[in-house]
């Protein structure tokens, strides 16, 4: 179908939350595959492979195997739970509403306002550093809280033209800007790949299995877990016909192969560079491994692959701040958010020390009420076969989806509970000295291994799975009649299945 006035390149998108009706939804699952691309070709994946080899102790060849399992594992969630947003044609956190709740959805779509936020913030940061040392290399011109202050903003205002222009221009530009981008990087990795130490590559020791097993649940939550509850929005203009399949094919691959690709360049590199994975500025310690020659290029490179992340990020935010009720257009709801990022991005630069440790804080932090959600949204997305778009916009009693007091107990309980359990075996600090929080079960060996975050997954999709049988309102609800614009033939049905 062709895309409507609403969703064309250049234009300004004015949907906001409401579902896409069927006769406006137009693309391919290949949208899914430039979408996550173009969302991690940014060079935080370095770091993250760093940390296999300097924290984990693994060697290059078990920190590969962790890269492909925790990166295309953690997409192919991400792309699973994409399926929701083809079937509803909403938001993620609009159409969670259908599982928690119109107004027990409040906590969960917090909570990933936040994450958002801190992802942008992080993005923002980063970028403002390339671009401060690309001014530094290509004219010489110095670092001062005046041009880093200019530089926030300049970031800011290309993520604030294209997340406010909306879906079809991000699209548009993320297939397009990932071939440039993404060549550019082929051509710094090359370089970068010469200053490996090969010697101590090929002679380094063989790290413990249990090793790769929270290596790839890091890297998962370092990854797939963070976009986890935005797929849906992306997914959402897409045709009900697509095969639910492509999509979680299009997104583990889309994001599995730069993501697999930096991550084991992040661990070779760090057989010299051990600090590469707790550096203050990723983008300056990688730099200065770099003939001065290639910092303009690469530099360009990682300012363009964090734009291309972070302006994803902006968009879903803007999205999920409508559905936490307030009542904006969503490109005043861009600005809003970018507006709290520029703020974020300024105490990270010029007032924090560190810059590394509040980001791996922050993850861990979120992991546990966002990996709950995941949980019950997936049983939720693997039990039911349509939402009711007018219910999912109606916030009133009258909603379908009001269940009892506005809350669907079962998965308020289930995503509770889930979320104490897995702050029992969570501790966010960033440094040994600054503990921010430390569950009693954090120093066992799920907890001091990072798998918290897993516990908190699974406990809350079985929880749920037992609860929903047992909740009359929720019962009652998956057994009414769904609306007819909703009702998918057969095939389809077998399809998305």
């Amino acid at each position: 179908m062709a895309a409507s006035e609403n969703d064309r390149v250049g234009s300004v998108e004015t949907r906001g939350i409401e579902p896409v009706p069927d006769a406006e939804r137009h693309g391919h699952a290949s949208q899914m595959f430039w979408t996550w691309f173009a969302a991690n070709i940014s060079i935080l994946g370095l770091p993250l492979g760093a940390a296999l080899v300097s924290f984990r102790g693994l060697n290059i060849w078990q920190a590969a195997v962790v890269a492909i399992l925790g990166s295309f594992g953690s997409f192919a969630l991400v792309g699973a739970l994409s399926i929701a947003g083809k079937r509803g044609g909403a938001p993620a956190l609009t159409l969670s509403r259908a599982v928690f709740g119109v107004r027990g959805n409040a906590g969960p779509t917090l909570v990933t306002w936040l994450s958002r936020l801190g992802w942008e913030t992080i993005n923002t940061t980063t970028a403002a550093f390339a671009l401060l040392a690309l001014l530094d290399a290509a004219f010489g011109i110095r670092r001062n809280t005046v041009l880093t202050v200019v530089c926030l903003l300049v970031f800011i205002g290309c993520t604030l033209l294209i997340s406010g222009l909306g879906h079809a221009t991000i699209m548009w530009i993320n297939r397009w800007a990932s071939y440039v981008f993404g060549l550019l990087n082929l051509v710094v990795i090359g370089f970068l790949a010469t200053t490996v130490d090969w010697g101590k590559v090929f002679h380094a020791q063989v790290g413990p299995v249990s090793s790769m097993v929270v290596g790839v649940g890091m890297i998962a939550a370092g990854t797939g877990i963070g976009w986890a509850n935005t797929g849906a929005d992306y997914a959402r203009y897409l045709p009900r016909r697509i095969p639910g399949g492509r999509l979680v094919a299009a997104s583990a691959f889309g994001a599995g192969i730069p993501l697999v690709v930096l991550i084991s360049l992040g661990s070779l590199l760090a057989a010299g560079e051990p600090d590469l994975a707790s550096a203050s500025d990723p983008v300056s310690a990688i730099n200065t491994m770099l003939p001065s020659w290639m910092s303009i290029p690469y530099l360009i490179a990682a300012f363009g692959g964090l734009l291309l992340s972070n302006h994803l990020s902006v968009y879903s935010a803007g999205l999920t701040m409508i559905t936490l009720g307030i009542r904006v257009r969503r490109t005043l709801a861009v600005g809003l958010d970018v507006v709290v990022t520029f703020a974020g991005g300024i105490y990270f630069i010029l007032i924090a020390k560190d810059f590394y440790g509040p980001f791996i804080t922050f993850l861990t932090l979120l992991a546990v009420p966002i990996n709950a959600w995941v949980g019950v949204f997936a049983v939720d997305l693997i039990l039911r076969r349509s939402y009711d778009g007018a219910a999912l916009m109606d916030v009133g009693r009258s909603s379908r989806y009001w269940f009892r007091g506005g809350v669907a107990w079962a998965a308020m309980i289930a995503w509770a509970a889930a979320i104490v359990v897995g702050l029992l075996f969570t501790e966010a600090s960033t440094s040994a000295t600054d503990v921010w929080f430390s569950g009693p079960l954090a120093h066992s060996w799920i907890g001091s291994n990072g798998l918290g975050w897993v516990v908190t997954l699974v406990l809350a999709a079985g929880v749920y799975a037992l609860l929903r049988r047992l909740d009359g309102t929720v019962r009652e609800e998956a057994s009414a009649q769904p609306p007819q614009q909703q009702v998918l033939p057969a095939p389809a049905a077998r399809e998305l299945s």
